[in-house]
């Protein structure tokens, strides 16, 4: 690509974590030397990074049977980013996870006649997947952050790659050795609450969370409870939301560093669970959708045996998981209880969970991601120079 050519970059993220991920790429792409113009939708991290927003999207994206009703909100969305894409004409639109979303935007980008790349790779293999023939469409390369899904994609006719997982970063002095959990005692155990980043996820959560917690200090009254929160905004509500009875210490972003210090996790099904993997904490997963709607449709679309990441990636349930619903909280209790009082079974949890993410870890997928990015571009400069 010629060196004094300012490339112009679209990038669509409707996420917390998306807008975590495309900030990272953003400083990853300006430490090329390259200049740069980065436009699109996301958050806050990413206009830090040196977006210019369209619109604030991060945190609005909706879970499956919860979007219907920011329908019409999106549908304008999508019509604005069409017109602009057609007006200003960017050299390349990256599109980052959310692909219930994000489908719509790289049609757009197609339409228009532009190349696109997806960062985070939709989980087709777990449902959906006849919409692999609508990604081949407007897709013309894949960022993939699981190692297992390189293989699938790119059998499936799509050019994809592994960069390795941007929540995770490179290995380091941060990602704890195994904890034997030898001298653990449960009545002095410490346990993370982590209700997620989205506002559905917190309103079906948070409040289970609190009141598995206290069904825990019925038998160990001096458990201490850390909840983490995405950001000030989400901790304010977490504690204006506090149930009688319950206390805890708030902290504020912080997963990876708060996982590090707790015995045990109990988390929000989704990406966040892999950095508590990576701390070598076990966990318990949580998700609360409607019972009615899984057994009309879920049951139907979702194809993997398990449900959160770490138990795919493992290939067993080698974290006790609720979902895609539970009925009670009494369950959860028990099963938080139950390895509480097994130290043997914490250690060895322990172990195997470092183990299934140090090849997440392995790579810097933030310069990975952005090196295929500068490859597309310089391509596409080389075909307009011939």
């Amino acid at each position: 690509m010629p060196k004094n050519r300012r490339e112009h970059i679209f990038i669509s993220a409707a996420e917390p974590s998306a807008d975590s991920h495309c900030a990272g790429l953003i400083k990853a792409l300006k430490s090329s030397g390259i200049e740069f113009e980065f436009s699109g939708v996301g958050g806050e991290k990413m206009a830090s990074a040196g977006c210019n927003l369209l619109e604030e999207t991060a945190g609005k994206a909706a879970m499956i049977y919860k979007a219907f009703w920011r329908i019409f909100y999106f549908y304008k969305l999508i019509r604005r980013i069409r017109k602009y894409l057609n007006e200003q004409k960017p050299d390349l639109v990256i599109v980052c996870d959310s692909p219930a979303f994000n489908f719509h935007v790289a049609k757009a980008a197609k339409k228009a006649g532009l190349k696109t790349f997806f960062y985070v790779a939709p989980q087709l293999w777990a449902w959906g997947g006849w919409r692999i023939r609508k990604l081949r469409k407007c897709c013309d390369m894949l960022a993939c952050i699981l190692p297992f899904e390189e293989q699938w994609f790119s059998q499936r006719g799509i050019n994809t790659v592994f960069v390795g997982n941007p929540l995770l970063g490179e290995p380091s002095g941060d990602l704890k050795g195994q904890n034997s959990y030898e001298h653990f005692e449960p009545e002095k155990a410490k346990i993370s609450l982590m209700p997620g980043s989205r506002q559905a996820e917190i309103n079906s959560l948070w409040k289970p969370m609190q009141q598995i917690a206290l069904g825990i200090q019925e038998r160990y009254p001096s458990v201490v409870f850390e909840a983490v929160a995405v950001d000030a905004e989400k901790k304010e509500q977490l504690q204006s939301s506090q149930i009688p009875g319950f206390s805890c210490e708030y902290k504020t972003g912080s997963v990876g560093r708060t996982a590090l210090q707790t015995d045990l996790a109990i988390v929000a099904s989704g990406s966040v669970t892999l950095q508590v993997a990576a701390a070598g904490t076990p966990m318990v997963v949580l998700y609360q959708s409607s019972r009615i709607l899984w057994y009309l449709i879920g049951r139907w679309l979702i194809k993997t045996e398990h449900f959160s990441l770490v138990n795919i990636l493992a290939r067993k349930e080698l974290v006790p998981e609720f979902m895609p619903y539970f009925r009670s909280t009494g369950p959860v209790v028990s099963e938080c209880l139950r390895l509480l009082d097994d130290k043997d079974e914490l250690s060895e949890i322990s172990r195997e969970l470092l183990a299934i993410t140090r090849g997440l870890a392995k790579e810097n997928a933030d310069k990975k991601t952005a090196g295929l990015v500068l490859d597309m571009l310089s391509k596409d400069g080389a075909e307009s120079g011939n």
